[in-house]
């Protein structure tokens, strides 16, 4: 059974979206916002998922790939 990376960091939003890493950054700190989490906290594929509508399913996947 493989572990899969449960946290978003902003490499992965750039290579998800194909965005820049800057706005990754940015959409993160957006969704800490949102979800009412502290600078320290970190962001799930699930809060991710649900905060920009790409399917949980997919966003997995690609961190089943990279890691």
């Amino acid at each position: 059974m493989r572990l899969v990376r449960v946290c978003i960091y902003p490499k992965d939003i750039q290579c998800i979206t194909g965005r820049s890493e800057r706005f990754g950054r940015r959409l993160i700190n957006q969704m800490k916002e949102h979800f009412g989490k502290q600078r320290h906290q970190f962001i799930t594929a699930q809060e991710f998922s649900e905060y920009s509508g790409i399917d949980q399913e997919i966003v997995e996947e690609y961190l089943m790939k990279v890691s």
